[in-house]
């Protein structure tokens, strides 16, 4: 059970009395589930493993007006020093699984974690994916932000996604309704829908050539980017015409630290948790950041990091 404010103001019960066989955590860190490695506790983590629980808890929240977030594997996300009042539902890794539908598809759970993906398709020589290759993200998440890299995005990849309404009804979605777009897709839009699964369309291709370019992209990655801590990912969009690591050192800020949260020496357009940061600090380097940012380029830059939950009270 839990214990204080939240409890008495939402019935939990109602929440975890519909869950068949779901791990249910009270007053959970989301620093444990986060790949920042920071945030305050959450009410209620819900950590599913089949459909009827994760749309459950979802819809069960919404009818109870309890504050419900669907996160993936927590890569691009910030939780606040003051933790998270409602509901929690973790997709990944428990809410996995790929399963081949013909020569070139692949039907993929929500939280089945990309690299998992990625794996996959290179074992059913399938490409289209090589792009992928180190991202750590669920495929949940990288529908709903269009994940990409070296010019593929996941767009390009979905031919649709199984998608939850609030009344608990389910329906596929075709790509083309999706509004994909750099960084967006109908999900960045509405809080009403909940991704389940997807159908990736690959394109048959040479197993040895595929490994090639992913063995590539894993080498530019790991030489370029600070993998050795704890990080959620770039921390800004690309503005049209910029390159945000590029500003960020051109502006002499490359290490600079507020707290233990630091631009990474390795890649400016990343924030790095050196040990024990709080959200606040990294709150307040991306502030610095978009205002000396603003001031030289006149660029203002946009999160790519997702923040939730709430500051701590005084």
């Amino acid at each position: 059970m839990a214990t204080g404010e939240a409890q008495g103001k939402w019935d939990f019960d109602e929440v975890t009395s519909v869950l068949h066989g779901s791990r249910v955590l009270y007053n959970e860190p989301m620093s444990l589930h986060t790949s920042f490695r920071i945030g305050g506790p959450c009410d209620l983590l819900v950590l599913p493993s089949d459909e009827h629980d994760v749309v459950a808890a979802w819809v069960k929240c919404r009818e109870q007006s309890i504050p419900c977030y669907i996160i993936g594997n927590g890569t691009n996300l910030l939780v606040k020093d003051g933790g998270v009042r409602g509901c929690v539902v973790k997709l990944a890794p428990g809410f996995s699984g790929i399963r081949r539908i013909d020569d070139v598809t692949l039907h993929v759970k929500a939280g089945t974690l990309l690299p998992n993906v990625v794996e996959a398709a290179l074992e059913a020589g399938l490409s289209g994916l090589e792009w992928a290759v180190g991202i750590p993200g669920s495929v949940g998440g990288a529908i709903t932000m269009n994940a990409g890299a070296y010019g593929g995005d996941i767009a390009s990849l979905v031919k649709r996604v199984e998608v939850a309404f609030p009344e608990g009804e389910i329906r596929w979605l075709p790509a083309e309704e999706l509004r994909f777009s750099y960084r967006h897709s109908l999900f960045t839009e509405r809080d009403d829908l909940l991704i389940l699964s997807a159908e990736l369309r690959l394109v048959p291709g040479d197993k040895a050539a595929i490994k090639s370019v992913m063995d590539t992209r894993s080498a530019e990655r790991e030489a370029k980017q600070p993998l050795d801590l704890p990080s959620a990912g770039s921390a800004f969009r690309r503005p049209p015409g910029y390159y945000v690591g590029s500003m960020i050192q051109e502006l002499g800020l490359k290490g600079f630290k507020v707290g233990a949260a630091q631009i990474s020496p390795k890649h400016a357009g990343f924030i790095v948790n050196t040990g024990g940061a709080t959200a606040s600090e990294v709150l307040t380097l991306m502030r610095i950041i978009q205002e000396k940012v603003k001031a030289t380029y006149g660029v203002d830059l946009e999160p790519e990091i997702v923040v939730i939950g709430e500051d701590p009270r005084e």
